[in-house]
C-alpha cells in the first residue's frame, strides 16, 4: 500500500507531546477505570490523543485535501543509546517499516503520514529492532492469530469498532427513541435529505455524506466516542446493553429486542428513568438512571456535532435544525432547501461540507 509522508517541524511535534508526556507525576490521576492497576498509561493526561489526527492541505487544493488526515507518530524514550525507532502497520507495507526521526535534544521520536479518512489501521513501533506496542495510546486490535496491536482511526470513520453487531442493533433502536428522526415527517426529512446528498455530494455538498443503516449516525459517533475520549465508559454500555437484552428478552419472550414494538422500548425508558426498572439486575449496575443520561448525552452529541466524529452523517442533523427553527423576527421557517435559514451552519463550516471560503478545516 503506497504511503506518503509529511514533514512536521520540532514546534509542532513538542506543541502536540509535552503537554501529555513530559509529566513527572507517578500517581494514577488518570484512570477512570479504563487501566488495570499498574497501567503506566494511567499517569499521562488524555492519552486517546495518540497518534495525532490531524487536518491535512497539500498546498494546493483544499478540497481534495479534505479526504486526508495527517497521522503523527510519537515515541518517548529517554535511553541515549537508542540508535533507531520505525513503525510498520496497515496505513503501508507491513513489511518495510517507516523509520521515525529524533527531535534533537529531546526524548522524543516522530514521523508523520498522510492517511485517507474514514479508514481504521492497526500498528506496532520497532524499537532497536523488537515490535512493541504503543506504550501511550490505549487502542489494541487483536488479530485473527490472537496478536496484539495498536490502533487509530481516522477522522469521519463510520466502521464499527467496539460493539458487537447485536449491540450496534440493539444501540439503534435505544437511539432512535431518543431522536426526533423517528418520527414519520422526521424520516421524511432525512430520506429527502439524503437524495438530495446523493445528486450532489461529489461536486458541491460533501463527498463524505455515507448512507448509514442507522440515520444520523449516532451509533457510529457513541462506537467512536467509547474508543477514545470516554474509553471509561465502555464497560457501562457493554454490561447495560446486555442488561437490556436480557430484560427486553424476559418481557417478550417470543420476539428478538431489535423487532420487539416501540411500546416496549417507552416503558423501559420511564422506568429507567426513575432509576428502578422492573427486571434490571442491580447486582451488575446499580443505575439504570445514571446509564439513560449517559446514552441521551452521547446520542444527542452525535447527532449534531461534527460529521468528523462518526455522526451526523452528512450535515443531516444540522440540516434538520436548519429546517425547522424559525426565524425570530417573522417566525417563519424556510421553505427551501435553497432559501436561507436563521440556523445557516453552512456559512460557518469550510469547504466542501460547508460554503466557508476562509476556513479550511
Amino acid at each position: 500500500m503506497p504511503y506518503r509522508l509529511l514533514s512536521r517541524d520540532d514546534t509542532y511535534v513538542l506543541n502536540y507531546s509535552t503537554k501529555y508526556l513530559a509529566r513527572d507525576n507517578t500517581d494514577d490521576r488518570h484512570n477512570y477505570g479504563q487501566y488495570a492497576a499498574g497501567d503506566p498509561r494511567a499517569r499521562i493526561a488524555e492519552a486517546w490523543r495518540f497518534p495525532i489526527i490531524d487536518s491535512y492541505y497539500d498546498g494546493q487544493d483544499y478540497e481534495a485535501s479534505y479526504d486526508f488526515n495527517t497521522v503523527t507518530f510519537i515515541y518517548a524514550n529517554s535511553d541515549p543509546g537508542l540508535a533507531s525507532v520505525a513503525v510498520v502497520g496497515t496505513f503501508a507495507d507491513l513489511h518495510a517499516p517507516v523509520p521515525l526521526r529524533r527531535v534533537a535534544g529531546t526524548k522524543y521520536w516522530t514521523v508523520t503520514m498522510v492517511v485517507p479518512k474514514g479508514e481504521v489501521h492497526t500498528y506496532k513501533f520497532i524499537v532497536g529492532g523488537e515490535p512493541r506496542l504503543d506504550p501511550v495510546n490505549p487502542q489494541h486490535a487483536t488479530k485473527a492469530d490472537g496478536s496484539q496491536w495498536s490502533r487509530f482511526f481516522t477522522q469521519f470513520c463510520t466502521q464499527i469498532i467496539s460493539f458487537e453487531e447485536w449491540e450496534v442493533v440493539l444501540l439503534q433502536r435505544l437511539t432512535e427513541h431518543i431522536l426526533p428522526f423517528r418520527t414519520t415527517e422526521g424520516q421524511r426529512f432525512l430520506d429527502l435529505y439524503y437524495n438530495y446528498l446523493d445528486r450532489n455530494a461529489k461536486e458541491t455538498v460533501y463527498p463524505h455524506a455515507y448512507r448509514l443503516d442507522q440515520p444520523i449516525g449516532a451509533v457510529s459517533f457513541i462506537d467512536k466516542v467509547v474508543a477514545r475520549e470516554e474509553s471509561h465508559r465502555l464497560q457501562d454500555y457493554k454490561i447495560c446493553l446486555e442488561t437490556i437484552d436480557r430484560l427486553l428478552r424476559n418481557r417478550n419472550p417470543y420476539t428478538e429486542p431489535s423487532r420487539i414494538a416501540m411500546e416496549f422500548y417507552t416503558e423501559l425508558y420511564d422506568q429507567m428513568a426513575g432509576g428502578n426498572p422492573r427486571g434490571w439486575d442491580f447486582s451488575r449496575y446499580k443505575n439504570p438512571r445514571f446509564f439513560l443520561q449517559l446514552l441521551r448525552r452521547h446520542t444527542y452529541t452525535g447527532a449534531f456535532s461534527h460529521p468528523k466524529y462518526g455522526g451526523n452523517a452528512g450535515g443531516a442533523g444540522w440540516a434538520y435544525l436548519a429546517a425547522n427553527l424559525p426565524d425570530p423576527q417573522t417566525g417563519a421557517l424556510p421553505t427551501e432547501r435553497s432559501q436561507p435559514s436563521y440556523f445557516d451552519w453552512g456559512h460557518a463550516l469550510e469547504r466542501p461540507l460547508g460554503r466557508n471560503p476562509e476556513y479550511h478545516g
